[in-house]
């Protein structure tokens, strides 16, 4: 698994998935329930993840769409 973008904004996250939904990438979000320990602030990011092998395309949508990725960590 690759992370594909980490971002704070939830709108982004949603946007990000259901765009790599349309092209048949499965999108993994993690971080989602730190919300619960940080009180709802939104200082922690959440990460979209995707499978090795849909790395390359899901870059791709997501240059199409002008949603910035995250490289390689």
């Amino acid at each position: 698994m690759h992370i594909l973008i980490k971002t704070t904004d939830p709108v982004t996250v949603s946007a990000a998935t259901a765009y790599l939904k349309s092209e048949g990438i499965e999108a993994f979000v993690f971080d989602v329930h730190m919300s619960v320990m940080e009180g709802g602030i939104g200082a922690f990011p959440r990460r979209v993840m995707v499978a090795d092998e849909d790395l390359h395309r899901a870059r791709e949508v997501m240059r199409l769409v002008e949603i910035e990725t995250v490289e390689d960590e």
